[in-house]
């Protein structure tokens, strides 16, 4: 039988020749990024990728390690999801504004926008609003762009201009407008919620859900069925705000509403880019978050990972903070015109290769 066609890897001279410019501007806008923070006294870190945890949240894969010590004995390790635990140590360690640009890996994850290993932006304002966090959001697009020699953002035949001020509409909003759901109302001022009530309501609005879906479960499908194909067609960059605290990650809550935390999410041409907290810093309240995504992940994916100790003692020192990650990859992508991930990686992992039995 015949082979299906292979595609030309990426060392290939002439699919290399046709990459090149985009991996060219990517070094630009890299070194841009660094001036600038380093205009504004941030002192860029490099974090260890092997962790104890490589993060704790229902839907966030890992790669898994062992450790060999000289004895021979073993413990596994993980490659981490993002830099965020060493990064809030170093917070902890009296660091006040830091960057990063670190490898991060995911499992489970391969698409135009998604590669098992990629490179993520991090930043930490220690003492200072998380709003802040916004304006360098925003700002990170008129830096790549002009890196780039790129008078527009573009991605999918979607085009905005770096400079324009964003749109901002809280999650609460968004869900009201786009699929009239009224999500605060299913929530409860301690964070509890009430799936049945979101049930019926996403049902109205055509959104399918499983007999076994969560609260949660439904509002990710609600996000993605009816927020997001709605923000892509806003011609501005898009700062969706007030995630419910359920959905809050590693985001304290709000003092307004104890039902939303200060989280943010940056969405340009439709591309889900930066994702910003005020930083949580209460072990206890930060373990039972731990806790209950584990598991939810065990119930789903019938796994767990473990929980940082040494990152929860770290927590009770470690001084109020804003932080934010930046996909770098894809912003390249949206100040290049790249289509696919693969454009802007240097050495991209072969999407295909010999199977194990």
């Amino acid at each position: 039988m015949p082979k299906p066609p292979q595609t030309s890897p990426w060392w290939d001279a002439a699919k290399h020749a046709d990459r090149r410019p985009f991996l060219l501007a990517r070094g630009r806008i890299q070194r841009a990024i660094r001036r600038w923070f380093e205009q504004q006294d941030f002192v860029e870190v490099d974090t260890a990728a092997l962790q104890v945890s490589p993060g704790n949240e229902t839907h966030l894969h890992a790669f898994k390690t062992d450790l060999i010590e000289p004895d021979g004995s073993r413990r596994p390790l993980y490659l981490h999801t993002s830099p965020e635990f060493a990064c809030k140590k170093l917070l902890a360690a009296g660091e006040k504004r830091i960057f990063t640009f670190a490898p991060a890996f995911r499992n489970r994850e391969r698409g135009p926008l998604h590669h098992p290993q990629f490179t993520m932006l991090e930043w930490y304002r220690a003492g200072e609003p998380y709003e802040t966090l916004m304006e360098d959001s925003c700002r990170m697009l008129s830096i790549a762009a002009e890196a780039a020699g790129a008078s527009n953002l573009e991605y999918s035949g979607r085009i905005i201009s770096p400079y324009e001020e964003p749109e901002c509409i809280t999650v609460g909003e968004a869900f009201q407008r786009f699929a009239s759901i009224d999500l605060l109302g299913t929530i409860d001022t301690t964070g509890g919620t009430d799936r049945e009530s979101l049930l019926r309501q996403a049902d109205a609005a055509g959104v399918r859900c499983a007999a076994d879906d969560t609260w949660g479960d439904i509002f990710s499908r609600v996000l993605v069925e009816r927020v997001q194909p709605r923000l892509a067609e806003w011609r501005r960059p898009c700062l969706l705000l007030q995630y419910p605290v359920s959905e809050a990650a590693l985001a304290m809550a709000t003092s307004r509403d104890p039902r939303v935390a200060e989280r943010f999410e940056l969405y340009v041409c439709g591309v889900e880019l930066t994702n910003g907290f005020y930083e949580l810093t209460d072990p206890a309240a930060q373990r039972s978050r731990f806790e209950a995504e584990m598991a939810e992940k065990e119930r789903i994916y019938g796994e767990r990972y473990p929980i940082d100790e040494d990152f929860l003692a770290a927590l009770a020192h470690m001084q109020p903070a804003s932080g934010a990650a930046l996909g770098f990859d894809r912003l390249v992508m949206l100040a290049t015109g790249a289509s696919h991930i693969e454009q802007v990686l240097w050495t991209p992992l072969p999407e295909s290769g010999p199977r194990q039995s």
